[in-house]
């Protein structure tokens, strides 16, 4: 059973939003850091934005500051990243990620498969 599954990828074009969902499955992870990573074709992985467990202290990739926004709803078990301005470089496959092992920016132990996010005209 996938641990994590993303939602709310899809197309729109250059300087529109999106809101993307990552609830989880299974188990809880109201009291872990969350992070977002996205991975473009022919690159490698990269980080986009993190929260610590409490919510109080964000990270974003310096590509990203100013027009994405990550968030969490505990109750829910869910984060989210609300993608706005969005730009065609910002095309990848979004992946939501549990409970970073060292440093919000790293590895963590838990992903989801991921969601298709095309910026494009």
């Amino acid at each position: 059973q996938v641990p994590l599954v993303e939602s709310g990828g899809g197309l729109v074009q250059p300087g529109g939003s999106l809101r993307l969902s990552c609830a989880a499955s299974g188990r809880t992870f109201s009291t872990v850091g969350r992070g977002w990573f996205r991975q473009a074709p022919g690159k490698e992985r990269e980080f986009v934005a993190a929260i610590t467990w409490r919510g109080g202290t964000t990270y974003y990739a310096d590509s990203v500051k100013g027009r994405f926004t990550i968030s969490t709803d505990n109750a829910k078990n869910t984060v989210y990243l609300q993608m706005n301005s969005l730009k065609p470089e910002d095309t990848a496959v979004y992946y939501c990620a549990a409970d970073p092992r060292a440093g919000y920016r790293g590895d963590y132990n838990y992903w989801g498969q991921g969601t298709q996010v095309t910026v494009s005209s």
